[in-house]
C-alpha cells in the first residue's frame, strides 16, 4: 500500500480556542477556564490522548481477528501528567510535553492471558500514534507573513 498523508487545516477563534477541518469534519480545541479557554471542548493534548486511545482501539480490533479471536467491547484508559511550566514560561526544568502516559486496556473476551499478551506486544508495535509519541518523528516549523492588501 502506497503512503497515506492526512492534514488539518484552521484558524484561531480565541488566544485558546482553534477551530481545524480534516476531511469534512470540524475539530474544535478549547481549554479549560482555568487555562484561558471557555471549557466548550477538548483541549489539545486530551485529543493526543483521544487519538492514543482510538489508535488503539483499531489496531486492537484488528490484531485480534488476525489471531483468531474477538473483542466483544474494549474499554480504554488512558492519562498523562504534564507540568506546565515551560508552556507558561515559568521554568525550563522539565520539558513541555507528557512526562508519562498510562495506557489501560480491558478486553471483554475469551482468550487466554498468554493470546493477550501476545495481542498487546503487537498492538502497541502497530499503533501510529503509540508510534509518534514514542519515537522521535520530524516535525517542519515555519511562519508566514501575510501582507495587507491595499
Amino acid at each position: 500500500m502506497s503512503e497515506l498523508t492526512f492534514s488539518v487545516k484552521g484558524h484561531s477563534a480565541s488566544e485558546a480556542k482553534f477551530i481545524a477541518k480534516t476531511r469534512q469534519f470540524k475539530l474544535v480545541v478549547d481549554e479549560p477556564e482555568g487555562l484561558g479557554g471557555t471549557d466548550e471542548n477538548a483541549n489539545l493534548v486530551e485529543y493526543i490522548l483521544a487519538g492514543l486511545a482510538g489508535c488503539v482501539n483499531v489496531v486492537g480490533h484488528l490484531v485480534a481477528k488476525e489471531l483468531g479471536f474477538s473483542i466483544k467491547k474494549l474499554h480504554i484508559e488512558v492519562s498523562g501528567n504534564i507540568n506546565p511550566d515551560k508552556l507558561f514560561g515559568v521554568s525550563n526544568a522539565e520539558r513541555a510535553g507528557f512526562k508519562e502516559i498510562d495506557l489501560k486496556l480491558i478486553p471483554e473476551t475469551d482468550a487466554s492471558i498468554e493470546k493477550l499478551a501476545e495481542w498487546l506486544r503487537i498492538v502497541q508495535d502497530r499503533c501510529p500514534v503509540k508510534d509518534n509519541l514514542t519515537n522521535i518523528t520530524p516535525v517542519k516549523v515555519s511562519v508566514e507573513k501575510q501582507y495587507a492588501v491595499q
